[in-house]
């Protein structure tokens, strides 16, 4: 009876009915992702459904070389689950986005040495040319994808520059168009057969390696949250493609759940910049770190305030506006900005969160960050719903958002973000900003809202500063 079940449970109807459910729960998973308050059960449901596709995997163990591959396929479930469990549960808000790319970077990789390992399985032909197809662009698209990743998270962790690093003039687009098509001729090549299948694969793989990191290096701080989007697609894309070479479902199903959803997110956010995904890549702005700006220097001045005066300010106001940004994150301050938003409603204001698409340095940062402060998500507003708010908003509070607010995207054509669209947080009745210093923002570019005759400064550390301001608003 018990070799009668094992022998049903490794039928290819059952594995394949497995596979279904297994998809079917990953997809229902995602849908839980579009609110902060069904997040947590999604991201549950979606990895039962992955814990589902690997048992069903291991079932397949005919198609495997030999006993000892199941177990290390359980020696890197094992590895994987120690390594990564630890450093999900450990890493801070503030470097999420660097996780995020460097896992994405993960899954790439990982397709590529699939690629690799499944021609060193097939060396001498009998590979059929549809399966190679699939392979090397998985092989190629991969690669790309994890050392591309490999970039975004030493940029966004600041071990490398965050400014554009690129060829002069047009050598870096010859360049990166010279390696791809290098990269497909060998492709050709190899599945073709005719020539060494090893000295090729390997070739692919290192001239894709290196295009992945001279595509992301030009690409400046401020459009990081549109690369990782886009290196999001391309390794869900990747692993769908290695799903049809090894005749596995679960693989294509969610490597093209991945890849559309980071294809519409990556359009999404070129659009909420108002620049093209091409010129993104081509190498955009950011990350020139400029020296703090002082009225000796310009002629301009700022007007620096207390936390005292801000309060009053605040309390007595009808509509608040809060627009978060990266410094919040820095400063872990969201949980104070949540008990300053109940003192505020607690006096009758109304207070409201204009949240920008690129705000931060991932997308959705500030919601992930206000959502673990357990802000209600109707409180929530995105740029197209706040900008109308601004002219019946008696204050705004900027908390550490430099670029997404900054004017010059819409009256300054010589600036590098005109035309993207912004918070217009300079129509406000008067606005504070919450910042350290007056350094600029991630995209290295001086903001004229901080010279603004209503803007007031209030410097220091955004969580400190937070926190004293909520106990100014309860002591009126």
């Amino acid at each position: 009876m018990t070799a009668l079940g094992t022998v049903f449970l490794q039928t290819k109807d059952f594995i394949y009915a497995a596979y279904i459910v297994a998809f079917a729960l990953l997809i229902y998973g995602m849908t839980g992702l579009t609110g902060p308050k069904t997040a947590v059960r999604g991201n549950k449901i979606a990895a039962v459904g992955m814990a589902i596709a690997v048992v069903a995997t291991l079932l397949r163990e005919h198609e495997f070389s030999g006993s000892g591959t199941v177990w290390l396929i359980l020696l890197g479930v094992v590895i994987g689950t120690a390594v990564g469990v630890p450093a999900a549960l450990k890493v801070r808000m503030t470097a999420m986005p660097q996780m995020v790319a460097l896992f994405n970077g993960v899954g790439g990789g990982a397709v590529a040495l699939i690629a690799w390992i499944e021609f060193r399985h097939h060396f001498g032909g009998g590979y059929p040319l549809r399966v190679e197809i699939f392979e090397l662009f998985g092989a190629i698209v991969g690669s790309i994808s994890f050392w591309g990743s490999n970039i975004a998270f030493g940029k966004l962790q600041e071990i490398l520059p965050s400014r554009p690093i690129k060829l002069p003039g047009r050598a870096q687009t010859v360049v990166n168009v010279g390696l791809f098509l290098v990269a497909v001729a060998s492709a050709i090549v190899l599945s073709s057969g005719t020539h060494s299948q090893a000295l090729f694969i390997l070739g692919i793989l290192v001239v894709s390696a290196i295009l992945g990191n001279l595509v992301v290096l030009p690409i400046g701080g401020a459009d990081m949250p549109v690369v990782i989007s886009l290196l999001n697609a391309f390794t869900g894309l990747s692993a769908a493609a290695t799903g049809v070479g090894l005749d596995n479902p679960v693989m294509i199903v969610a490597g093209m759940i991945v890849g559309a959803s980071g294809t519409i997110l990556t359009n999404l956010m070129a659009k909420a910049m108002n620049r093209s995904v091409p010129a993104i890549v081509a190498g955009g702005f950011g990350g020139e770190v400029s020296a703090p700006v002082s009225a000796s220097s310009d002629g301009r001045s700022y007007r620096s305030t207390s936390a005292q005066d801000v309060a009053i300010q605040l309390a007595y106001a009808r509509q608040v506006v809060v627009a978060p940004g990266y410094g919040m994150a820095v400063a872990q301050a969201q949980h104070a900005v949540r008990a300053l938003e109940k003192a505020l409603e607690a006096k009758g204001v109304i207070v409201k969160y204009a949240i920008h698409p690129v705000a931060g340095r991932m997308p959705g940062h500030m919601n992930v960050l206000l959502a673990e402060a357990d802000v209600p998500y109707d409180l929530l507003r995105e740029m197209d719903d706040i900008n109308p708010e601004f002219p019946r908003t008696d204050v705004t509070l900027v908390i550490g958002a430099n670029d997404v607010t900054n004017p010059a995207a819409e009256s300054d054509p010589g600036s590098p973000i005109y035309g993207m669209p912004s918070l217009e947080v300079d129509r406000s009745a008067a606005v504070v900003v919450l910042k350290r210093s007056m350094a600029s923002g991630f995209a290295g570019i001086d903001n004229p809202l901080f010279y603004d005759p209503k803007t007031s400064m209030l410097f220091g550390d955004a969580k400190a500063s937070v926190t004293e301001l909520t106990a100014e608003v309860q002591a009126l």
